[in-house]
């Protein structure tokens, strides 16, 4: 029988946060306290998904992946495939299987079984599973507070294998406690001790029972509970009535440094307990809505290798606060905003395509006769001359350095007003790319700065999103000087 698991994983968390605190003041109750993340105004669930793909496949070869499963609630698009999309930003070959899962929180655990049971099924080899939320709660809403942004991805593959999979156990259960209606901006939810009682509490001790159950194992063995929870409260009491030990078997919960991620919660603290996981250790990952699911993972020694990744700590440590509740709403689209001049534009979904290497898949050409790199993809190479004669490279994976620079004060959103606009030198070649700097404060911009390359939004017209790459700061961790101003 094939063993399947999880050969590499990745996550993201947006570099912005925004303190309970100031979000309770503004509506005159208590904070629930700590931080939650916020997608910048050019992030959203397709970008925040590229972000952890990317992060994932970690530089390694994409051609051996043979599919991609995107899991969300909060889709960009209602009827257009976003996992294709998200697949072209993270250049993964055309001959692959994509799917969308949506409509749950349990999205996330629903396509990460699909892809273990085709992985083992022998119809793929390899498949990305990546979650992305952006959830809003009702203004001075308890939600509000605890919401946050993130995403998570796994590689489901049956060799190179960090984690086994070891068994899975799933319940179904019909009940209006958590729901959002297509025309609704919030979600909608009803009376907490229903939700958390009859909801959350019982069907997750159900699910977790019936898992160790059927694995013949007790608490005790399971080395990291990996418990996703609408708030600490509930979080800790699950725990006990499960008799896990908090401090030492029960991973953290992610929700006092960034919030409730949605669909993506439950894969990106998955992503979090293996970054920190040794040969050995037994995982428990169960998930809530409409019914639970529980997985059950044994940790193997391949866990040690070295890994150049940006780690769901690391994300947490590198950030910015914004300073003000209104920054908040309009960075929701709760609060409409002017655009800035360069946007004003009708795009062209013929352009688009025709282009979509170059603005996607952010590849450049590499002359065949000189061996010049440059972006976009030119037909005539601009230091010797030679016409078509090149081939296509990726420049989204190289690091550079800040060329020169420009801040336009008169480009930029009414929210947003400062635009940092940037030439880029990329990799030991030295590739010039043109484009937009975010998440950084105008301020910090130098000649010199490190930086890579991160897909965004740039601007809505015509009814589509249109997607590029920025560039951004290359960070170490640690809370960023003062707070994102605004």
């Amino acid at each position: 029988m094939t063993t399947v698991g999880i050969s590499s994983c990745g996550g993201h968390i947006p570099y912005l946060r925004l303190d309970r605190g100031v979000v309770a003041q503004i509506w005159g109750r208590p904070s629930v306290g700590g931080e939650r993340s916020v997608a910048n105004n050019d992030e959203d669930g397709i970008t925040m998904a590229v972000e952890a793909s990317r992060n994932c496949l970690g530089g390694r070869s994409t051609e051996k992946v043979d599919g991609l499963f995107f899991a969300t609630t909060t889709a960009p698009y209602k009827e257009k495939m976003n996992a294709s999309l998200i697949a072209t930003a993270a250049d993964l070959k055309r001959e692959i299987t994509t799917a969308d899962f949506a409509h749950s929180l349990r999205a996330g655990t629903g396509a990460l079984k699909a892809a273990f049971d085709s992985v083992k099924s022998g119809s793929m080899s390899n498949v990305l599973v990546v979650a992305s939320d952006c959830r809003i709660g009702y203004p001075r809403s308890d939600q509000e507070q605890t919401f946050g942004d993130g995403s998570g991805a796994v590689m489901v593959s049956s060799e190179n294998l960090v984690a086994t999979f070891e068994g899975s156990y799933s319940i179904c259960n019909e009940m209006m406690d958590v729901w959002r209606n297509p025309e609704d901006t919030f979600v909608r939810t009803w009376e907490g001790r229903f939700i958390l009682g009859e909801g959350y509490i019982n069907h997750m001790k159900e699910v977790v029972s019936g898992l160790l159950r059927k694995c013949n194992l007790e608490p005790k063995e399971i080395s990291k509970a990996i418990l996703p929870a609408p708030d600490i409260r509930s979080h800790t009491n699950l725990v006990k009535q499960l008799g896990f030990h908090m401090e030492t078997q029960v991973q953290d919960p992610l929700l006092s440094s960034g919030g409730h991620c949605g669909s993506a919660h439950s894969l990106l603290m998955l992503v979090g307990a293996l970054e920190e996981a040794s040969p050995g250790d037994m995982l428990l990952l169960a998930n809530y809505a409409d019914g639970a699911d529980a997985m059950l993972f044994k940790v193997t020694e391949e866990i040690k290798r070295e890994r150049n990744q940006r780690t769901v700590k690391g994300c947490i440590e590198e950030k910015s606060l914004l300073a003000s509740y209104a920054r908040f709403l309009s960075y929701k689209g709760l609060v409409e905003t002017a655009p800035g001049e360069p946007f004003r534009l009708m795009p062209s979904a013929t352009a688009s395509w025709r282009d979509r290497r170059s603005i996607l898949r952010c590849h450049g050409s590499k002359c065949r006769g000189c061996g010049k790199i440059t972006f976009p993809v030119q037909r005539i190479c601009y230091h010797c001359d030679s016409k078509d004669t090149f081939d296509e490279v990726p420049i989204s994976y190289l690091n550079g350095e800040v060329f020169t620079f420009t801040l336009d004060s008169l480009a930029g959103r009414s929210d947003d007003p400062v635009v940092i606009q940037t030439i880029v030198e990329l990799g030991e070649e030295k590739v010039r790319f043109y484009g937009l700097m975010t998440d950084c404060d105008p301020s910090e911009v130098e000649v010199g700065m490190v930086v890579s390359l991160t897909f965004r939004r740039i601007y809505d017209g015509a009814g589509m999103h249109n997607y590029f790459w920025k560039c951004r700061p290359v960070r170490r961790g640690g809370i960023h000087n003062g707070q994102h101003k605004g």
